[in-house]
């Protein structure tokens, strides 16, 4: 396959380029997401609209969170950045976690379950184990929903793996996020209202800490198992290797959710924080290395005709197109870092012009590419 026909190719199958609609009253997938929305809306309302008293934890739990997550959305903006999502689309996956999935769904199903365990087993095994027998089932399958109604509402840009990855990670982190701000009440209601700011700052800095392993993590192992199981794109359909997936993730739900169980509170209980965390983030960024093989196969397909042509060099498309290693040997290859940051950031800036034009030449496509030449100059940044 020549150059240009690769390009072409990868345009139509990642979708890169595609706008995303929200508005589209002829599909079934928009209703069903804005009743999500809807019920998980009037239920917050519910929630916290009696608590008047609570409000200085409530104000608090909400700024608080709010600031933490900018780290998160730069963490993952950094990583969606081979054929890149539109906002749009994960701003609705960030409302469905955060809406839909933690009060329409997970806040009623885990209230009932909860009662169902302690009356099977008692109020101590409910204590030990109710929370991961229950959350990993219903609070997973119900992040995921959001994935399934996304592919409907957008079918030609959700297509990968790792499109499955970074969007359950963003529904995680708005599931993670209004989930700790429901905690942050809660614990302000357990207090009767006294020392407000002092329990929102004390919840804030437990879950901000263990939220790096946490729903953000699970959903996005999750959903990268479920776009495994149904193989939306050429050659990513792998079944048993996405079942397993996905039971990993609520597997590490459970050990999360259910770790005093787990440590039999004992000295275990402290060290097994620690072992679970390490085996999730080890897991993760396995899962997220398989998940990507696609996206840079694309990268380095849309950019094919740029190589050939010389705009793009060898070690530069293995950098935009490669692993972390990729980019970091290729800022060591040449004399000023901070350039060959912005040549990869240019390249990147190139693929996303030709993927918006659909492989025709527009004037953002020249720009962009003088652009590429014009940091190419100044040193020897195309040595293989």
């Amino acid at each position: 396959m020549s150059g240009k026909a690769a390009q072409l190719a990868a345009i139509k199958e990642s979708g890169w380029g595609v706008p995303f609609r929200f508005f589209q009253p002829h599909n079934l997938a928009f209703w069903v997401y804005l009743l999500g929305i809807g019920g998980g809306a009037l239920a917050i309302a519910r929630y916290f609209g009696a608590g008047g008293f609570y409000t200085p934890a409530l104000t608090g739990g909400v700024l608080l969170f709010a600031l933490y997550l900018v780290p998160w959305l730069l963490v993952l903006r950094h990583q969606n950045r081979y054929t890149a999502q539109p906002g749009g689309l994960l701003t609705a996956g960030f409302a469905w976690g955060g809406v839909a999935a933690t009060f329409w769904i997970a806040l009623p199903a885990n209230t009932a379950l909860l009662e169902i365990w302690a009356k099977v087993g008692g109020t101590a095994f409910a204590d030990s184990w109710a929370a991961g027998l229950s959350a990993p089932i219903n609070e997973e399958l119900g992040k995921a929903l959001g994935l399934v109604l996304l592919i409907g509402l957008a079918p030609r840009l959700v297509r990968s793996a790792y499109d499955g990855f970074i969007i359950g990670a963003y529904i995680g982190l708005g599931f993670q996020v209004f989930e700790d701000v429901l905690y942050v009440y809660n614990g302000a209601a357990q207090n009767f209202g006294a020392n407000q700011l002092g329990t929102s700052l004390q919840i804030f800095l437990v879950r901000g800490a263990s939220g790096i392993v946490s729903h953000a993590l699970f959903s996005a192992i999750f959903c990268t198992g479920l776009m495994w199981v149904l193989g939306r794109t050429r050659g990513e359909r792998r079944v048993v290797p996405g079942v397993l997936t996905m039971a990993m993730a609520m597997v590490f739900h459970f050990a999360w959710d259910d770790m005093t169980g787990l440590g039999g509170g004992g000295p275990l209980t402290v060290v097994l924080p620690f072992v679970i965390a390490a085996v999730e983030l080890v897991a993760l960024f396995a899962v997220l290395r398989r998940a990507a093989r696609r996206e840079r196969n694309w990268m380095r397909d849309l950019l094919s005709p740029e190589a050939e042509a010389g705009v793009v060099g060898p070690a530069l498309l293995d950098a935009v197109s490669g692993l972390r290693k990729d980019r970091k040997n290729f800022r060591k290859s040449g004399h000023n870092r901070r350039r060959a940051r912005h040549q990869i950031e240019a390249a990147e800036d190139l693929a996303r012009e030709i993927a918006h034009a659909e492989g025709r030449e527009t004037s953002r496509v020249a720009h962009a590419r003088a652009e590429v030449l014009r940091l190419d100059r100044n040193g020897p940044d195309r040595s293989s």
